[in-house]
Protein backbone atom coordinates (compact mmCIF):
# COMPACT_ATOMS: atom_id res chain seq x y z
CA UNK A 1 0.00 0.00 0.00
CA UNK A 2 2.78 2.39 0.78
CA UNK A 3 4.35 1.58 -2.49
CA UNK A 4 1.09 2.29 -4.68
CA UNK A 5 0.84 5.48 -2.61
CA UNK A 6 4.01 6.22 -3.66
CA UNK A 7 3.49 5.55 -6.92
CA UNK A 8 0.40 7.88 -6.86
CA UNK A 9 1.80 10.91 -5.94
CA UNK A 10 4.75 10.61 -8.56
CA UNK A 11 2.36 11.22 -11.26
CA UNK A 12 2.44 10.37 -14.88
CA UNK A 13 6.42 10.64 -14.89
CA UNK A 14 6.77 8.01 -13.04
CA UNK A 15 4.34 5.76 -15.06
CA UNK A 16 6.24 7.11 -18.56
CA UNK A 17 9.80 6.03 -17.06
CA UNK A 18 10.76 9.86 -17.14
CA UNK A 19 12.70 10.94 -14.23
CA UNK A 20 10.61 12.48 -11.26
CA UNK A 21 10.79 16.38 -10.74
CA UNK A 22 10.54 17.54 -7.42
CA UNK A 23 8.88 21.15 -8.90
CA UNK A 24 5.24 20.71 -8.56
CA UNK A 25 4.95 24.11 -10.23
CA UNK A 26 7.06 23.58 -13.25
CA UNK A 27 5.17 20.45 -13.45
CA UNK A 28 1.99 22.06 -14.35
CA UNK A 29 3.21 24.52 -16.53
CA UNK A 30 4.83 22.22 -18.89
CA UNK A 31 1.73 20.03 -18.38
CA UNK A 32 0.11 23.23 -20.38
CA UNK A 33 2.49 23.32 -23.51
CA UNK A 34 0.85 22.61 -26.68
CA UNK A 35 2.19 19.22 -28.84
CA UNK A 36 5.55 19.83 -31.00
CA UNK A 37 3.22 18.88 -33.77
CA UNK A 38 0.58 21.77 -33.01
CA UNK A 39 3.58 24.25 -32.44
CA UNK A 40 5.25 23.58 -35.97
CA UNK A 41 1.92 24.53 -38.21
CA UNK A 42 0.82 28.00 -35.78
CA UNK A 43 3.22 30.47 -38.37
CA UNK A 44 1.90 29.24 -41.74
CA UNK A 45 -1.92 29.11 -40.63
CA UNK A 46 -1.29 32.80 -38.99
CA UNK A 47 -0.24 34.35 -42.58
CA UNK A 48 -2.87 32.28 -44.35
CA UNK A 49 -5.38 34.18 -42.16
CA UNK A 50 -3.69 37.96 -42.68
CA UNK A 51 -3.81 36.61 -46.46
CA UNK A 52 -7.51 36.10 -46.25
CA UNK A 53 -8.22 39.69 -44.94
CA UNK A 54 -6.47 41.47 -46.88
CA UNK A 55 -8.17 40.01 -50.12
CA UNK A 56 -12.01 40.29 -48.12
CA UNK A 57 -9.96 44.59 -47.54
CA UNK A 58 -9.19 44.84 -51.14
CA UNK A 59 -12.54 43.38 -52.66
CA UNK A 60 -14.37 46.10 -50.02
CA UNK A 61 -11.98 48.57 -52.02
CA UNK A 62 -13.37 47.39 -55.53
CA UNK A 63 -17.13 47.69 -54.58
CA UNK A 64 -16.90 51.05 -53.09
CA UNK A 65 -15.10 52.38 -56.07
CA UNK A 66 -16.95 50.83 -58.61
CA UNK A 67 -20.33 51.91 -56.96
CA UNK A 68 -18.99 55.48 -56.74
CA UNK A 69 -17.76 55.25 -60.89
CA UNK A 70 -21.90 54.23 -61.37
CA UNK A 71 -23.27 57.19 -59.34
CA UNK A 72 -20.64 59.75 -61.28
CA UNK A 73 -21.84 58.06 -64.83
CA UNK A 74 -25.13 58.08 -63.86
CA UNK A 75 -24.78 61.67 -62.87
CA UNK A 76 -22.97 62.51 -65.92
CA UNK A 77 -25.71 61.30 -68.51
CA UNK A 78 -28.22 63.18 -66.65
CA UNK A 79 -26.55 66.32 -66.79
CA UNK A 80 -25.50 66.62 -70.21
CA UNK A 81 -22.58 63.94 -71.01
CA UNK A 82 -21.91 62.57 -74.04
CA UNK A 83 -21.85 58.30 -74.55
CA UNK A 84 -24.96 57.29 -74.04
CA UNK A 85 -26.38 54.97 -76.42
CA UNK A 86 -30.10 55.39 -77.12
CA UNK A 87 -32.73 51.97 -77.09
CA UNK A 88 -35.42 51.52 -79.69
CA UNK A 89 -38.74 54.22 -80.01
CA UNK A 90 -40.32 53.47 -76.63
CA UNK A 91 -37.79 51.57 -74.78
CA UNK A 92 -35.86 53.22 -72.07
CA UNK A 93 -32.36 54.50 -73.15
CA UNK A 94 -29.28 52.21 -72.95
CA UNK A 95 -25.63 53.21 -72.01
CA UNK A 96 -23.24 52.64 -74.93
CA UNK A 97 -19.64 51.97 -74.46
CA UNK A 98 -18.81 55.28 -76.61
CA UNK A 99 -20.30 58.30 -78.31
CA UNK A 100 -19.39 57.07 -81.81
CA UNK A 101 -21.02 53.62 -81.35
CA UNK A 102 -23.92 52.87 -83.56
CA UNK A 103 -27.42 52.95 -81.80
CA UNK A 104 -29.81 49.99 -81.85
CA UNK A 105 -32.24 52.35 -84.27
CA UNK A 106 -29.85 51.74 -86.81
CA UNK A 107 -27.08 53.47 -88.44
CA UNK A 108 -27.47 56.92 -85.91
CA UNK A 109 -25.12 57.86 -83.95
CA UNK A 110 -25.38 59.82 -80.79
CA UNK A 111 -23.64 62.81 -80.70
CA UNK A 112 -24.74 63.79 -76.83
CA UNK A 113 -27.19 63.66 -74.64
CA UNK A 114 -28.48 66.77 -72.20
CA UNK A 115 -31.86 67.25 -69.75
CA UNK A 116 -33.55 70.27 -70.62
CA UNK A 117 -36.98 71.83 -69.03
CA UNK A 118 -39.83 72.30 -71.34
CA UNK A 119 -40.98 75.57 -72.36
CA UNK A 120 -43.64 77.45 -74.87
CA UNK A 121 -42.11 79.03 -77.60
CA UNK A 122 -44.94 82.25 -77.57
CA UNK A 123 -46.37 82.43 -74.06
CA UNK A 124 -48.22 85.73 -73.19
CA UNK A 125 -49.18 87.41 -70.19
CA UNK A 126 -52.83 89.01 -70.83
CA UNK A 127 -52.90 92.03 -68.71
CA UNK A 128 -55.64 94.78 -68.92
CA UNK A 129 -54.75 97.75 -70.51
CA UNK A 130 -56.83 99.86 -68.14
CA UNK A 131 -57.88 99.93 -64.17
CA UNK A 132 -61.10 98.76 -62.28
CA UNK A 133 -62.92 96.32 -61.50
CA UNK A 134 -63.70 92.67 -62.44
CA UNK A 135 -67.17 91.88 -63.34
CA UNK A 136 -66.89 88.76 -65.54
CA UNK A 137 -64.38 86.39 -65.98
CA UNK A 138 -64.33 83.27 -68.44
CA UNK A 139 -60.70 82.09 -67.39
CA UNK A 140 -59.72 78.69 -66.02
CA UNK A 141 -56.46 76.62 -66.34
CA UNK A 142 -56.21 74.41 -68.82
CA UNK A 143 -59.35 75.83 -70.77
CA UNK A 144 -58.42 76.10 -74.47
CA UNK A 145 -59.20 79.59 -76.05
CA UNK A 146 -59.14 81.05 -79.36
CA UNK A 147 -58.16 83.93 -80.91
CA UNK A 148 -60.78 86.60 -79.68
CA UNK A 149 -62.43 84.69 -77.43
CA UNK A 150 -63.64 86.96 -74.41
CA UNK A 151 -61.92 86.23 -71.41
CA UNK A 152 -62.78 88.95 -68.93
CA UNK A 153 -64.63 92.68 -68.39
CA UNK A 154 -64.33 95.40 -66.73
CA UNK A 155 -66.67 97.77 -65.36
CA UNK A 156 -67.47 100.02 -67.37
CA UNK A 157 -69.39 103.11 -66.58
CA UNK A 158 -67.16 105.93 -65.82
CA UNK A 159 -65.43 105.20 -69.28
CA UNK A 160 -68.91 105.05 -70.80
CA UNK A 161 -69.98 108.50 -69.70
CA UNK A 162 -66.24 109.88 -70.88
CA UNK A 163 -67.32 108.90 -74.08
CA UNK A 164 -70.37 110.21 -74.23
CA UNK A 165 -68.94 113.78 -73.08
CA UNK A 166 -66.01 113.35 -76.02
CA UNK A 167 -68.74 113.09 -77.84
CA UNK A 168 -70.96 116.17 -77.52
CA UNK A 169 -67.35 117.86 -77.79
CA UNK A 170 -67.08 116.87 -80.68
CA UNK A 171 -70.67 117.81 -82.16
CA UNK A 172 -70.70 121.10 -80.68
CA UNK A 173 -66.85 121.76 -82.84
CA UNK A 174 -68.93 120.21 -86.01
CA UNK A 175 -71.33 122.30 -86.02
CA UNK A 176 -69.16 125.78 -85.33
CA UNK A 177 -66.84 124.51 -88.40
CA UNK A 178 -69.07 123.88 -90.72
CA UNK A 179 -70.70 127.26 -90.01
CA UNK A 180 -67.94 128.68 -90.60
CA UNK A 181 -67.82 127.10 -93.34
CA UNK A 182 -71.11 127.49 -95.06
CA UNK A 183 -70.72 131.39 -94.10
CA UNK A 184 -73.94 133.12 -93.82
CA UNK A 185 -77.52 132.65 -94.94
CA UNK A 186 -79.08 134.27 -97.37
CA UNK A 187 -82.12 135.51 -95.06
CA UNK A 188 -79.01 137.38 -93.26
CA UNK A 189 -77.84 138.97 -96.14
CA UNK A 190 -81.17 140.05 -97.43
CA UNK A 191 -81.45 141.77 -93.54
CA UNK A 192 -78.09 143.53 -94.03
CA UNK A 193 -79.00 144.75 -97.18
CA UNK A 194 -82.47 146.24 -96.27
CA UNK A 195 -80.94 147.67 -93.57
CA UNK A 196 -78.42 149.37 -95.66
CA UNK A 197 -80.68 150.84 -98.05
CA UNK A 198 -82.89 152.22 -94.93
CA UNK A 199 -79.95 154.07 -93.69
CA UNK A 200 -79.37 154.96 -97.18
CA UNK A 201 -82.32 156.60 -97.81
CA UNK A 202 -82.29 158.12 -94.16
CA UNK A 203 -78.54 159.54 -95.25
CA UNK A 204 -80.54 161.63 -98.92
CA UNK A 205 -83.19 163.03 -96.71
CA UNK A 206 -81.36 164.33 -93.90
CA UNK A 207 -78.67 165.82 -96.73
CA UNK A 208 -81.59 168.33 -98.07
CA UNK A 209 -82.50 168.97 -94.30
CA UNK A 210 -78.85 169.52 -93.78
CA UNK A 211 -78.23 171.92 -96.76
CA UNK A 212 -81.56 173.93 -95.36
CA UNK A 213 -80.31 174.40 -92.44
CA UNK A 214 -77.29 175.92 -93.42
CA UNK A 215 -79.11 178.21 -95.12
CA UNK A 216 -80.95 179.11 -92.87
CA UNK A 217 -78.65 179.65 -90.05
CA UNK A 218 -76.37 181.67 -92.33
CA UNK A 219 -79.26 184.45 -92.74
CA UNK A 220 -80.08 184.09 -89.39
CA UNK A 221 -83.98 182.56 -89.77
CA UNK A 222 -82.68 179.56 -87.40
CA UNK A 223 -80.79 179.39 -83.85
CA UNK A 224 -77.32 177.94 -84.09
CA UNK A 225 -78.56 174.62 -81.89
CA UNK A 226 -81.47 174.02 -84.43
CA UNK A 227 -78.61 173.96 -86.96
CA UNK A 228 -76.21 171.63 -84.99
CA UNK A 229 -78.91 168.86 -84.24
CA UNK A 230 -79.94 168.74 -87.94
CA UNK A 231 -76.09 168.85 -88.83
CA UNK A 232 -75.24 165.83 -86.40
CA UNK A 233 -78.24 163.47 -87.15
CA UNK A 234 -77.32 164.04 -90.81
CA UNK A 235 -73.89 162.55 -89.71
CA UNK A 236 -74.45 160.16 -87.85
CA UNK A 237 -77.02 158.41 -90.42
CA UNK A 238 -73.96 158.69 -92.98
CA UNK A 239 -71.41 156.69 -90.56
CA UNK A 240 -74.04 154.01 -90.08
CA UNK A 241 -74.23 154.09 -93.75
CA UNK A 242 -70.65 153.41 -94.10
CA UNK A 243 -71.00 150.69 -91.78
CA UNK A 244 -73.71 148.58 -93.19
CA UNK A 245 -72.15 148.89 -96.06
CA UNK A 246 -68.72 147.19 -94.42
CA UNK A 247 -70.83 144.44 -93.14
CA UNK A 248 -72.70 143.27 -95.98
CA UNK A 249 -69.26 143.12 -97.60
CA UNK A 250 -67.58 140.99 -94.94
CA UNK A 251 -71.52 138.87 -95.15
CA UNK A 252 -70.51 138.80 -98.62
CA UNK A 253 -66.91 137.65 -98.05
CA UNK A 254 -67.59 134.93 -95.51
CA UNK A 255 -65.29 133.95 -92.03
CA UNK A 256 -61.69 134.76 -92.18
CA UNK A 257 -59.18 132.07 -92.66
CA UNK A 258 -58.14 132.33 -89.23
CA UNK A 259 -60.90 131.87 -87.61
CA UNK A 260 -61.85 128.75 -89.88
CA UNK A 261 -58.27 127.31 -88.62
CA UNK A 262 -59.42 127.67 -85.10
CA UNK A 263 -62.24 125.96 -85.45
CA UNK A 264 -60.87 122.95 -87.39
CA UNK A 265 -58.39 122.75 -85.03
CA UNK A 266 -61.01 122.87 -81.98
CA UNK A 267 -62.64 119.98 -83.53
CA UNK A 268 -59.28 118.00 -84.56
CA UNK A 269 -59.00 118.19 -80.41
CA UNK A 270 -62.33 116.80 -79.16
CA UNK A 271 -62.05 114.51 -82.06
CA UNK A 272 -58.56 113.17 -80.66
CA UNK A 273 -60.19 113.00 -76.97
CA UNK A 274 -62.87 110.87 -78.03
CA UNK A 275 -61.01 108.15 -79.99
CA UNK A 276 -59.06 107.94 -76.22
CA UNK A 277 -62.24 107.42 -74.65
CA UNK A 278 -63.92 105.15 -77.14
CA UNK A 279 -60.31 103.42 -76.90
CA UNK A 280 -60.98 102.93 -72.81
CA UNK A 281 -64.22 102.05 -73.27
CA UNK A 282 -63.76 99.47 -75.58
CA UNK A 283 -60.45 98.09 -73.77
CA UNK A 284 -62.90 97.29 -70.80
CA UNK A 285 -63.95 94.00 -72.67
CA UNK A 286 -60.47 91.65 -72.46
CA UNK A 287 -60.00 89.09 -75.83
CA UNK A 288 -57.61 86.22 -76.29
CA UNK A 289 -54.54 87.38 -78.16
CA UNK A 290 -53.94 84.00 -79.58
CA UNK A 291 -55.64 80.43 -79.40
CA UNK A 292 -53.78 78.48 -76.79
CA UNK A 293 -54.13 77.06 -73.37
CA UNK A 294 -54.55 78.70 -69.84
CA UNK A 295 -51.56 78.09 -67.55
CA UNK A 296 -52.39 80.37 -64.85
CA UNK A 297 -55.38 82.49 -63.84
CA UNK A 298 -53.92 85.78 -61.43
CA UNK A 299 -57.24 87.25 -60.46
CA UNK A 300 -60.96 86.87 -59.71
CA UNK A 301 -64.06 88.55 -60.13
CA UNK A 302 -64.37 91.65 -58.23
CA UNK A 303 -60.36 92.44 -58.27
CA UNK A 304 -59.28 96.02 -59.22
CA UNK A 305 -56.95 95.13 -61.95
CA UNK A 306 -54.71 98.17 -62.98
CA UNK A 307 -51.81 97.40 -65.33
CA UNK A 308 -49.33 99.64 -63.98
CA UNK A 309 -49.62 98.25 -60.38
CA UNK A 310 -46.96 97.11 -58.32
CA UNK A 311 -48.84 95.11 -55.57
CA UNK A 312 -51.95 93.66 -56.56
CA UNK A 313 -53.55 92.33 -59.61
CA UNK A 314 -51.84 93.25 -63.10
CA UNK A 315 -52.67 90.59 -65.28
CA UNK A 316 -55.60 88.43 -66.12
CA UNK A 317 -53.84 85.45 -66.83
CA UNK A 318 -50.89 83.53 -68.52
CA UNK A 319 -51.71 81.85 -71.83
CA UNK A 320 -49.34 79.99 -74.54
CA UNK A 321 -49.56 77.70 -77.71
CA UNK A 322 -49.28 73.98 -76.26
CA UNK A 323 -48.98 73.19 -80.20
CA UNK A 324 -45.37 75.12 -80.56
CA UNK A 325 -43.11 73.56 -77.82
CA UNK A 326 -39.42 73.80 -77.32
CA UNK A 327 -36.82 72.31 -74.64
CA UNK A 328 -34.49 74.88 -72.94
CA UNK A 329 -30.84 73.26 -72.41
CA UNK A 330 -28.39 74.30 -70.99
CA UNK A 331 -25.10 72.74 -72.62
CA UNK A 332 -21.28 73.06 -71.36
CA UNK A 333 -19.03 74.89 -73.45
CA UNK A 334 -17.01 71.72 -74.08
CA UNK A 335 -19.88 69.78 -75.73
CA UNK A 336 -21.36 72.72 -77.93
CA UNK A 337 -19.38 72.03 -81.28
CA UNK A 338 -21.68 68.69 -80.76
CA UNK A 339 -24.52 70.98 -81.71
CA UNK A 340 -25.51 72.44 -84.73
CA UNK A 341 -28.64 74.06 -86.38
CA UNK A 342 -31.54 71.45 -87.53
CA UNK A 343 -29.80 68.84 -85.73
CA UNK A 344 -32.03 65.42 -85.44
CA UNK A 345 -33.29 64.74 -81.89
CA UNK A 346 -35.36 62.57 -79.86
CA UNK A 347 -37.38 64.06 -76.74
CA UNK A 348 -37.93 61.75 -73.93
CA UNK A 349 -39.92 63.15 -70.39
CA UNK A 350 -39.13 62.27 -67.29
CA UNK A 351 -42.99 61.84 -66.54
CA UNK A 352 -43.27 59.62 -69.71
CA UNK A 353 -40.36 58.16 -70.49
CA UNK A 354 -41.53 55.99 -72.84
CA UNK A 355 -43.17 58.65 -75.25
CA UNK A 356 -40.64 59.58 -77.59
CA UNK A 357 -40.97 63.09 -79.79
CA UNK A 358 -39.21 63.92 -82.50
CA UNK A 359 -37.22 67.35 -82.65
CA UNK A 360 -34.18 69.47 -84.03
CA UNK A 361 -32.75 71.92 -82.80
CA UNK A 362 -33.81 75.54 -83.47
CA UNK A 363 -31.20 77.98 -82.75
CA UNK A 364 -28.32 78.76 -80.02
CA UNK A 365 -28.18 81.64 -78.16
CA UNK A 366 -25.87 84.17 -78.31
CA UNK A 367 -24.78 84.58 -75.09
CA UNK A 368 -23.02 82.22 -72.69
CA UNK A 369 -23.38 81.62 -68.65
CA UNK A 370 -20.37 82.72 -67.76
CA UNK A 371 -21.12 81.58 -63.92
CA UNK A 372 -22.26 78.26 -65.73
CA UNK A 373 -19.56 77.83 -68.20
CA UNK A 374 -22.94 76.75 -70.40
CA UNK A 375 -24.40 78.06 -73.33
CA UNK A 376 -28.36 78.08 -74.10
CA UNK A 377 -29.74 75.84 -76.63
CA UNK A 378 -33.72 75.15 -77.68
CA UNK A 379 -35.19 72.35 -79.28
CA UNK A 380 -38.37 72.50 -81.24
CA UNK A 381 -40.47 69.50 -80.35
CA UNK A 382 -43.16 68.13 -82.70
CA UNK A 383 -46.43 67.39 -80.69
CA UNK A 384 -49.42 66.01 -82.25
CA UNK A 385 -52.71 67.87 -82.52
CA UNK A 386 -54.44 65.00 -80.47
CA UNK A 387 -52.14 65.55 -77.99
CA UNK A 388 -51.50 69.33 -77.39
CA UNK A 389 -51.10 69.96 -73.80
CA UNK A 390 -51.57 66.33 -72.75
CA UNK A 391 -48.42 65.08 -72.30
CA UNK A 392 -45.93 67.64 -72.36
CA UNK A 393 -46.38 70.24 -69.97
CA UNK A 394 -44.53 73.64 -69.59
CA UNK A 395 -41.47 73.39 -67.05
CA UNK A 396 -41.51 69.86 -67.30
CA UNK A 397 -37.82 68.18 -67.15
CA UNK A 398 -37.00 66.27 -70.60
CA UNK A 399 -34.05 64.62 -71.91
CA UNK A 400 -32.58 65.99 -75.49
CA UNK A 401 -30.65 62.66 -77.70
CA UNK A 402 -29.00 64.66 -80.13
CA UNK A 403 -27.65 62.31 -83.06
CA UNK A 404 -24.46 62.62 -84.77
CA UNK A 405 -26.35 62.96 -88.56
CA UNK A 406 -27.22 65.55 -90.50
CA UNK A 407 -24.54 68.00 -89.73
CA UNK A 408 -24.11 70.40 -92.18
CA UNK A 409 -20.52 70.68 -93.91
CA UNK A 410 -17.35 72.10 -92.81
CA UNK A 411 -17.65 75.36 -94.39
CA UNK A 412 -20.77 75.92 -93.04
CA UNK A 413 -20.21 74.60 -89.50
CA UNK A 414 -17.46 76.78 -89.23
CA UNK A 415 -19.45 79.80 -90.85
CA UNK A 416 -21.80 79.02 -88.21
CA UNK A 417 -19.55 79.04 -85.24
Amino acid sequence: MANLAESASSGPHALSGEPRTADPLRERVQSLRLPATMRADGPSRSRAAWAIAGLLALLCVVIVLWAMWQRNRQMAAAGGSSGAQAGEAGKPAAPAPSSSAPSAAGDRRIALESKGYIIPTKQILVSPKVSGMLTKLNVLEGQRVKQGDILAQIEDTEYKAELARTEALVAAAQQACDELQRGFRPEEKAQADAELKEATAQRDYLKDSWERSKRLYANKVISQEQHEEVDSRYWATVHRVVRLENALALMNKGARDERRAMAKAELDRTAAEREKAKWRFDNCTIYAPISGTILKKNAEEGNIVNPIAFNGSFSICEMADLKKLEVDLAIQERDIEKIWEKQPCEVRTEAYPSRVYQGKVSRKMPIADRAKGTISVRVEVTVPPEEEGVYLKPEMGALVTFFDRGKPPAAADAKQK
